[in-house]
């Protein structure tokens, strides 16, 4: 089977704290994952690995049909990797347009307007993040997935401090990107 992106047999202490033993992630374009577990059972840890911020002890990371030892967020940005991490990825100072504008003349691959669009968040345009509800700032960081649209997307713990009525919004765009032929993979506590 071809997957999009594979973190395959990782391994990871801390110290002397094991936290990954041979774990695996496959990621399979057109397909939406979910990886969850309780607190501390290495989640972020094993998507850290997946997208190169953390380097396994054991492990090798592949996307499409090319092997990483030591990976790199940068090299597997440029393959078509996206990453959502656990915390905001919105610059506070900026309103969402100047931000996706970035995005549209960086990547060319969707206009800041179409992303807006499909993400649901085109009234916050001329708005600074920090007024945002937490599912209107979730949907405002996918308008950046979605501006990029790429072949990979890793979302770590998306489902964070979002009121439960914007959990089908969230999950409808991951389907969305899936449909588009993004392979997504998602984590949390409770994956909806």
């Amino acid at each position: 089977m071809n997957y999009a992106l594979i973190a395959d047999c990782v391994s990871r202490a801390f110290g002397t704290r094991k936290v990954l033993s041979s774990a695996t992630l496959r990621a399979k374009q057109g397909e939406v994952r979910a990886v969850f577990g309780r607190n501390g059972a290495g989640k972020s840890t094993l998507m850290k690995i997946a997208v190169a911020l953390i380097q396994p002890d054991s492990g090798v990371v592949r996307m499409g049909n090319v092997s990483f030892l030591r990976a790199s967020l940068p090299a597997l940005a440029k393959r078509g990797l996206f990453y959502l991490p656990d915390h905001d990825v919105l610059a506070p100072g900026l309103d969402l347009d100047t931000q996706l504008g970035f995005f549209e003349r960086r990547y060319g691959q969707r206009s800041r307007r179409e992303a807006a669009r499909i993400a649901r968040v085109e009234h916050l345009l001329d708005r600074r993040p920090g007024t945002f509800s937490g599912g209107e700032l979730r949907r405002a960081e996918l308008a950046l997935a979605i501006a990029r649209r790429p072949t990979v997307l890793v979302a770590d713990e998306p489902y964070r401090g979002i009121a439960r009525a914007d959990h089908e919004d969230l999950t409808s765009l991951f389907r969305s990107l899936a449909a588009d032929g993004c392979a997504v993979v998602v984590s949390g506590h409770e994956v909806p």
